[in-house]
């Protein structure tokens, strides 16, 4: 009975039929898709090498041809924008805010994120589970509800107009992502690592410090290359909440718009300048962005 209920082998010489996802990613991992996408890959590119050609152009250059010229003629480089627009002060100035608005917050959401996020984790209070439910609740929440009524409270306090008042802004709406993000990645760790810690004398703050830390640290790390390009290339919160002596390069280069016809070069050197950062931050740490974002995927 059993023999006769048991599944009859392969005939011999059958070739099994791998899974449809298989074939689809072996199709898609040939040397045709992967010229295809070299080709879109530098055809994205060319706004990026327009820009930097554009910056590198005086400005006469820049009215009477387009900047692809360059390649025909290209003793008409220079550096002079650059020059120039590094001793403006109205440029400089609000490069140098851009790094005191940044780093505050990548800094304080990350340590705040991790804080908060290891407490959700592995720590045992009343009503846990329902702050977490509020923290992804807040992942929903489009920034724009909170301007007016953000405005008002910072106005309130003194701050609106200011750069401390633009990081409370980004570190509040960083939080919730932070959080969501880290505790995935700190409940991956598994429970008996922290329970031999605790027994060995382990207090909870030395255990984030010493353990979770290190073991989560592609987590961390994405988290901050990911507030870090939000906050530098943004325009919107600056707009709103920062003032003239405040503002960012993004609201300072969209104040150099109105003359759009004129300063083409005073654009395109401070447009590549703002943007040299991240992309600097970016491939130096993009590995990280795929590990810290898998990070307690699984569990």
């Amino acid at each position: 009975m059993g023999a006769a209920m048991a599944p009859s082998p392969d005939p011999p010489g059958a070739v099994a039929r791998r899974p449809v996802a298989a074939r689809v990613v072996a199709r898609l991992g040939g040397p045709v898709v992967r010229t295809a996408l070299v080709v879109v890959a530098v055809f994205w590119l060319l706004p990026v090498l327009g820009l930097l050609v554009a910056s590198l152009r005086p400005e006469e250059a820049g009215a009477r041809s387009g900047w692809w010229t360059v390649f025909t003629a290209p003793a008409q480089l220079t550096l002079a924008n650059y020059a120039a627009l590094l001793s403006d002060r109205v440029m400089l100035g609000s490069l140098w805010n851009t790094v005191l608005i940044t780093v505050p917050s990548t800094v304080l959401v990350v340590v705040l994120g991790a804080l908060a996020a290891y407490a959700l984790a592995w720590i045992e209070f009343p009503g846990r589970d329902w702050v977490l439910l509020g923290v992804v609740a807040l992942l929903v929440v489009p920034i724009q509800v909170a301007l007016i009524p953000v405005a008002q409270l910072l106005g309130g306090i003194g701050l609106y107009g200011s750069i401390p008042g633009v990081v409370l802004f980004h570190v509040a709406f960083g939080l919730p992502f932070a959080v969501f993000l880290l505790r995935n990645s700190f409940a991956a760790i598994p429970r008996d690592l922290l329970e031999a810690a605790r027994m060995d004398g382990g207090r909870e703050l030395r255990i984030f410090w010493r353990l979770v830390l290190p073991i989560s640290l592609p987590a961390v790390a994405s988290l901050a290359i990911f507030q870090f390009l939000w906050v530098w290339n943004d325009l919107l919160v600056g707009l709103v909440f920062a003032d003239e002596s405040s503002a960012p390069i993004t609201v300072a280069l969209r104040s150099e718009l109105r003359q759009f016809g004129s300063n083409v070069d005073v654009l395109a050197s401070g447009a590549f300048l703002s943007m040299v950062v991240p992309l600097v931050v970016f491939f130096a740490f993009q590995r990280h962005f795929v590990q810290g974002v898998l990070a307690g995927s699984t569990r």
